[in-house]
């Protein structure tokens, strides 16, 4: 049976096209220009910048991921392509504050390779269509001094659902010279992937998926 499902599951897995790498744009906010977001949201994005109230998610060292069941395991995943940001203008991240991600669907990585093609190909992800997925925050509440539920707008695969992450939010100690962030972000949440237009193969793959997000962020200085 193991071997009928590992024969189903590569039947569908291919090898994703590579894409021409585009020129970087060290810009304030650069993904979200352009419509890709309410302007008005990078505008006051920008507005934090000039207030010195902006840090920028580091690609290196920040992760977004995902974790799936499926008839022959559980299997994990996470793109490493992450760009944005987060205003914060109080102390302590508050109402008024904002938080931008987007995510390059290519940048995903896994240990099983036909897995990952797999969720990469038109009957998953399909990032040859669709390479970025984007959150956009629209509200906060804080359950403690660390603690909170985020709410916003996730848009994957074509569709825009409303999602709420858990978040602790942890302000790193300036003296720490191991660190070079200034503020880390975790997050989770759990989603199905049917209402994203991913409904390929569910008596083998859960329909629940669990989303992770552990963001560094520095504050930018112009």
């Amino acid at each position: 049976m193991r071997s009928i499902i590992l024969l189903i599951l590569l039947s569908i897995a291919y090898p994703v096209i590579a894409h021409d790498i585009e020129e970087k744009d060290d810009r304030v906010c650069a993904p979200f220009r352009g419509g890709v977001v309410d302007p008005a949201i990078v505008d006051s994005m920008l507005q934090a910048a000039k207030e010195g109230n902006l840090y920028r998610i580091q690609e290196k060292s920040s992760r977004v991921g995902f974790c799936v069941d499926s008839s022959i395991g559980r299997f994990e995943a996470e793109f490493k392509g992450i760009q944005g940001g987060l205003a914060l203008r109080r102390k302590v991240w508050g109402d008024e504050s904002q938080m931008l991600v987007m995510v390059d669907t290519n940048s995903l990585e896994m240990e099983e390779d036909f897995v990952k093609h797999m969720l990469k190909s038109e009957s998953f992800l399909d990032t040859v269509t669709y390479s970025k997925i984007l959150f956009v925050s629209t509200g906060l509440t804080w359950l403690d001094q660390e603690k909170a539920i985020l709410k916003g707008m996730l848009t994957m695969h074509g569709v825009t659902k409303p999602v709420s992450f858990d978040v602790k939010l942890t302000m790193v100690d300036s003296k720490n010279q191991q660190h070079v962030a200034d503020i880390v972000v975790t997050a989770s949440s759990f989603i199905k992937r049917t209402e994203f237009d991913m409904d390929h193969l569910t008596f083998l793959v859960s329909d629940t998926v669990e989303l992770c997000m552990r963001v560094e962020a520095s504050l930018f200085k112009k």
